[in-house]
């Protein structure tokens, strides 16, 4: 099998510092492959590798499409929207040779997985979030199979398990120019992209549709004579909803590359690396010392992501693919007024209730119980005000009272303190 392995949301080089709400240090890999979290001997319990064992037990049948492989069977499967198709033609991958601003890469989605496709390229690339052990990467032959099977790669944490991805396994998204091959410009990268990045540093490399106003990005600029363009008219290359004139269409699944999947991707991702990251933490501070103290800063800074303190603001209203907002929308668990840490706002913010929806995944659960309570009795000392640290200033008291009484409502096995009206 050749080392195709890599989803690769980004790769191939070394971050230079920390996104803005990450604690200083963050980016010092861990070393995770050591007791107790043993990242490489563990067996993995996660979305896909529940799927390959029914498969191979003969309980499912991947479906294959003569044009596009497994791709749609495995996004029914895993109940992957295609919705959440983004395209990114940098050349990003151990797959690079196959990817141009003509052929990109489509990157699909959900709550726990990654999924990459390049037309013509030998295998698919997929990432699982295992909720102990962080992303899980796999690959998956792009050849018809009666059991097709998945091969789990260490190869990505070469690019995928230190700096990029806050020192854990797991995943990265890039902001890199490229010339008119895809080939990056590195000198021009600006570092990762997260929800803090200012739109205007996003997208290098990636196709981007939909509505942004006046707000500038760096997508849909291929090659320099784009970029010396886009210095001298900002945004001649944005507000854009049809890529017919960039490449073929029926290469991708669905029409676009959509601006609001990009944003909660972008979200989504890096917190993923930081639950993971808070967990393996936790296991190794308490092996060695018998409790968390020590991880203040750690925990401060994953409360900062969580409630989106230092996001980016929105000078324009945001609109993006209708369909991607009702698949995202609808996943979550609603209160009795239907509201939802989903919501979008999409005016002067992603998400109308600026708390992170991760906060009901399983990886967030299956934090070690002491670190999870820590930041469930310190979120609610923030969200009902008993906690005035500047570092939570900004929010607003509306927002603090309305997640108080979504996460009452929605996320079960909140601890007694929560259930006090206050």
């Amino acid at each position: 099998m050749p080392k195709f392995f890599l989803l690769c949301l980004a790769s191939l080089a070394l971050a230079a510092c920390a996104s803005a709400e990450d604690f200083q240090g963050s980016t010092h890999p861990l070393e995770y492959d050591a007791p107790p979290v043993s990242y490489s001997v563990s067996a993995p319990d996660d979305p896909v590798s529940r799927l390959a064992r029914r498969i191979q037990a003969g309980e499912v049948k991947l479906a294959w499409d003569d044009t596009f492989g497994y791709l749609p069977g495995l996004l029914d499967e895993l109940h992957v929207p295609r919705s959440s198709q983004t395209l990114v033609f940098s050349k990003t991958s151990l797959q690079r040779s196959y990817i141009t601003p003509e052929n990109p890469r489509a990157l699909y989605f959900n709550d726990d997985i990654y999924i990459g496709y390049v037309v013509g390229a030998p295998v698919m690339e997929i990432s699982a979030v295992d909720p102990k052990l962080g992303a899980i990467f796999y690959s998956l032959e792009q050849e018809k199979l009666r059991k097709p099977k998945f091969t789990r790669s260490a190869d990505c944490l070469q690019c995928h398990g230190g700096l990029r991805s806050l020192g854990v396994p797991g995943h990265v998204l890039r902001s890199v120019p490229t010339d008119v091959t895809g080939e990056l410009n590195t000198a021009e990268e600006v570092g990762d992209i997260d929800h803090c990045t200012p739109l205007a540093d996003r997208w290098a490399g990636w196709y981007v549709t939909g509505r942004h106003g006046a707000q500038t990005h760096r997508g849909n600029l291929i090659g320099e004579k784009d970029f010396a363009r886009h210095r001298a008219e900002p945004g001649w290359r944005g507000n854009i909803t049809d890529l017919r004139p960039f490449f073929d269409p029926a290469k991708t699944l669905a029409p676009g590359s959509d601006i609001t999947a990009l944003m909660v991707l972008e979200h989504q991702a890096h917190m993923h690396n930081y639950i993971a990251r808070l967990n393996f933490e936790t296991q190794q501070m308490t092996a060695m010392y018998g409790h968390i103290r020590y991880l203040r800063p750690q925990t401060d800074a994953f409360l900062r992501c969580l409630l989106f303190t230092e996001e980016a603001p929105l000078t324009a209203p945001i609109e993006g693919s209708a369909g991607f907002v009702r698949d995202f929308t609808a996943a979550g668990p609603r209160d009795h007024l239907g509201r939802s840490l989903r919501d979008l706002d999409l005016r002067t913010r992603l998400f109308k209730y600026p708390c992170s929806f991760l906060i009901h995944s399983p990886a967030f659960d299956a934090l070690p119980p002491v670190m999870r309570d820590s930041i469930l009795a310190r979120l609610h000392a923030i969200l009902t005000g008993e906690d005035h640290d500047p570092q939570f200033a900004k929010i607003a008291e509306p927002d603090r009272r309305a997640i108080l009484e979504i996460l009452r409502e929605t996320k079960p096995n909140l601890p007694d303190s929560w259930r006090a009206e206050k």
